[in-house]
């Protein structure tokens, strides 16, 4: 489906994508296999694709694969996948908001440690869905996601550099990132007014720590950066005691002036364990 398909498709069923809801849709042909094959592919492989369009993607890794699960949130979009693809016994389409499917029903237990997502994300969503996929003790095995570009600089920033930020951290102790290449404005429909992205990541295969570390993980990081400009010391007071913080810092080998975007990742994970340690 190139861009005047899709042009053609929207104005025959009088769809206007949703600015608010980051529909950017991709019809690049060479993009959308450099994407695919990023995925390295099986006949064996399950897919997730998260914000499908009309299909553009979903056509490429269809046919590659044993079974394609999409999540779609507009139902005009999701009509359209149906007529297109719903004969097709390989492919499971969602009316849902991605945020929330993980979150609720079936989805939330289940595992999908075997899969890989494969996505044109939709913008406003891209971060936070990222997070809450690192989050999951049985998350995909691999993720193959286009991104604004900004956001993918953040997922691959090393300390002390100003993309290093607690999307770096939430994702990164979990997943490691991979192969990236850049997607021109041009690639897209509408122009998205920002570059964009497409990043490969790989759920890594020994973990950080035990899954109960996340939750105080989570809250660790957050707290580090809730005010970048301040030292992580006083970003962490009131968590807990003043002590407990010095000495955690202190066996980490931290500086109590130390801010949190020159903390990295490892230093992180010990300092979160140790703070947690009863």
């Amino acid at each position: 489906m190139n861009r005047t398909d899709i042009r053609e498709t929207l104005d025959e069923e009088s769809i206007r994508l949703t600015k608010s809801l980051g529909q950017n849709l991709l019809h690049d042909q060479n993009v959308l296999r450099r994407i695919a094959k990023a995925g390295d592919l099986s006949p064996t492989d399950k897919v997730l694709e998260i914000g499908p369009g009309l299909g553009a993607l979903t056509a490429h890794l269809l046919p590659a694969v044993s079974q394609l699960t999409a999540i779609e949130m507009d139902r005009r979009l999701e009509a359209k996948l149906r007529e297109r693809f719903g004969e097709e016994p390989h492919f499971d389409l969602h009316h849902y908001d991605a945020l929330k499917f993980f979150a609720t029903g079936e989805a939330k237990d289940t595992d999908w440690s075997d899969w890989k997502l494969i996505s044109n994300l939709p913008y406003s969503v891209a971060s936070p869905l990222l997070v809450d996929l690192a989050g999951m003790p049985r998350g995909p095995k691999r993720l193959v996601v286009t991104l604004q570009l900004e956001v993918a600089q953040r997922l691959c920033a090393i300390p002390a550099t100003k993309e290093y930020s607690k999307l770096t951290l939430l994702v990164g102790c979990r997943y490691e990132a991979g192969e990236m290449f850049r997607i021109s404005p041009h690639c897209f429909f509408p122009e998205p007014r920002v570059d964009s992205a497409c990043l490969t990541f790989h759920r890594r295969a020994k973990p950080l720590f035990d899954d109960a570390l996340y939750p105080p993980f989570k809250t660790v990081v957050k707290r580090a950066f809730s005010q970048r400009r301040k030292m992580m010391r006083k970003n962490l007071k009131g968590g807990w005691p003043d002590d407990k913080i010095d000495a955690a810092m202190s066996a980490t080998g931290l500086d109590v002036k130390i801010r949190a975007e020159k903390v990295t990742l490892v230093q992180f994970v010990e300092l979160t364990q140790r703070l947690h340690d009863e």
